[in-house]
């Protein structure tokens, strides 16, 4: 278990925002954390990433006690989130704004000019990023004349510049077009298998998205965990159908999914991620499959 959340309550004063939640992540999954809104997904996220301490209950991220442990030191740890909201310094250049990312993760501290006069490593690794994510030709772009998809492909390349073992996703196609969400979740899909991401979790309010690219689907609502199962059967469940995603079953292809996309339970296209550099044949543990879930 590389996530794994364990009677979970967190209380602000009287109010009980998550109340004796439980889940777990395991190795090769792409996990969906849904929810009406006051649910209870935002807190949740802040205390998975450390960022709030649980009133009562743990988190342990690879066995260890993570619990209000902060962004930078879970990061060190493996872990990095993307926000909903994109989060990048509009005056920079996408390749300026990785190689930030880079110089965070080698423990340069805030000399970053100085960090990239001497370290040509720097831009290799962010120009690796810049490709991954078909940012390659926009290397010398200010951020701030981007269009909205790629400036959220490049807020989540950020974080991907961290090199987690495992991402946390904010609402990762909030903001982006319709037409373009599925080739941004394709391109953020085929990152983490060359990266060799260890497991994805997102939370998002898109279901086409939700249905469409994920192993498992956890649901909450008033704070607690009303479902944990894979979307087949949360797609087949009424009451979490009417609850949580607001319709009743069998409504999922003409209400969530505008656009074609395969039913729930028969996605084909299984990927394995691949081992970064150096871990080949390190072990079983780069041997779980995360499946890609696209457009069929």
């Amino acid at each position: 278990m590389i996530l794994e959340a364990r009677d979970v309550r967190r209380l602000y004063g009287a109010f009980v925002a998550l109340d004796g939640v439980s889940l777990s992540v395991r190795e090769g999954e792409f996990v969906s954390i849904i929810g009406p809104n006051g649910a209870g997904k935002s807190t949740l996220i802040n205390v998975l990433t450390g960022v709030l301490q649980p009133s009562a209950g743990s988190v342990r991220f690879k066995g260890k006690d993570i619990g209000g442990i902060g962004t930078v030191a879970l990061t060190r740890l493996g872990m990095a989130r993307s926000f909903q909201l994109v989060q990048i310094f509009p005056d920079l250049t996408v390749l300026e704004t990785l190689q930030a990312a880079v110089v965070s993760r080698l423990g340069l501290g805030t000399r970053f000019l100085a960090s990239l006069a001497g370290c040509g490593h720097v831009e290799s690794e962010a120009r690796e990023v810049a490709a991954l994510f078909n940012l390659h030709g926009k290397v010398h772009t200010l951020t701030r004349e981007l269009p909205q998809g790629e400036k959220k492909l490049l807020d989540v390349a950020s974080a991907f510049a961290l090199k987690p073992e495992i991402i946390l996703l904010d609402e990762p196609t909030s903001g982006v077009s319709t037409a373009d969400k599925h080739a941004v979740m394709e391109i953020l899909v085929d990152a983490a298998k060359r990266m060799g991401l260890r497991a994805i979790i997102q939370v998002e309010h898109d279901m086409d998205i939700v249905f469409g690219y994920s192993d498992r689907i956890i649901a909450l609502h008033q704070g607690t965990v009303l479902a944990d199962a894979t979307p087949s059967q949360i797609e087949a469940d009424a009451q979490v159908m009417d609850m949580v995603v607001g319709r009743r079953r069998g409504a999922h292809t003409t209400s969530v999914a505008p656009h074609p996309t395969p039913s729930p339970g028969t996605r084909g296209n299984s990927w394995q991620p691949s081992p970064p550099q150096g871990e080949e044949g390190r072990g079983s543990s780069r041997d779980a499959r995360l499946e890609r879930r696209g457009e069929g």
